[in-house]
């Protein structure tokens, strides 16, 4: 499992955050849910967002990794926070709201995974779904260039990192069958960096975490320096020191039909 690290997540955080706040923002406006999860919640944002926002609610925040939790603990106690995988996720009720914010894209099979979330919920119960789009474009193209070539090429081969995201017609197609509203769509956020390496210092507190733990300290500096070569070119700094920085994500917001 990749070990997250949260002061460097951190750093961007208001950039982080508005998708999330978007997700949020949409939620069926008359919702009055008793049993919510934040499935991947991190450091317990949106969480305890939810827990004010619902107070006779039930929230709880899953996530798989220690030192996020950590925080989350510290940031509220009006949830409950549990160590867990989302392949594991099987609640003890059926859950009014599943809130998920940039955590699918690490969980493998959606064709099998978003169905079970939806069969999840209650009657009427809303799925809300963030997922960052892994593709072959931009800048996670030019990392999976980078993790092809050279030295370190054979350890990376097999490292599980985020896998990539499929259509939103497919999202539509596996959710259909037990949502009776569905509403899919994506967004490209165009984030003004500032910094020497923006893009990589981005990386360093998630995307990027399972390949350094793959590598040896001699080959890390240089497999991330290999990369800065290629986003120089494909995301040069501006002369106002701004760097560029494309993220396109996808939402899904589905109503289970009230009938389930």
């Amino acid at each position: 499992m990749a070990r997250w690290d949260p002061d460097i997540y951190a750093l961007y955080r208001r950039y982080r955050e508005r998708p999330a706040q978007d997700l949020m923002s949409i939620l069926p406006p008359e919702m009055a849910p008793r049993e919510i999860w934040d499935l991947g919640c991190g450091m317990g944002e949106q969480a305890a967002l939810l827990a004010e926002r619902f107070p006779r609610a039930r929230v709880r925040g899953l996530d798989s990794s220690p030192d996020m939790l950590r925080r989350a603990r510290a940031l509220s106690q009006q949830v409950e926070w549990i160590e867990g995988d989302i392949e594991g996720f099987a609640p003890d009720a059926p859950a009014d709201l599943i809130f998920t914010n940039a955590a699918l894209h690490w969980v493998p099979d959606h064709k099998m995974l978003i169905p079970r979330l939806a069969a999840a919920l209650a009657p009427s119960g809303v799925l809300a779904i963030q997922i960052p789009v892994v593709d072959s474009l931009g800048w996670r193209g030019s990392l999976a260039e980078v993790m092809q070539v050279g030295t370190w090429a054979s350890k990376l081969a097999n490292v599980a990192g985020a896998g990539p995201t499929a259509s939103p017609d497919d999202y539509y197609d596996w959710l259909a069958p037990l949502c009776a509203e569905i509403d899919v769509w994506t967004t490209t956020y165009l984030h003004a960096l500032r910094g020497e390496d923006p893009i990589v210092e981005w990386t360093m507190g998630a995307t990027l975490r399972p390949y350094l733990d793959a590598l040896n300290g001699d080959e890390r500096p240089l497999f991330l320096d290999a990369w800065r070569a290629r986003l120089a070119r494909r995301f040069p700094r501006r002369d106002d020191g701004v760097t560029l920085f494309p993220f396109k994500r996808l939402f899904v917001v589905a109503r289970r039909s009230s009938a389930a």
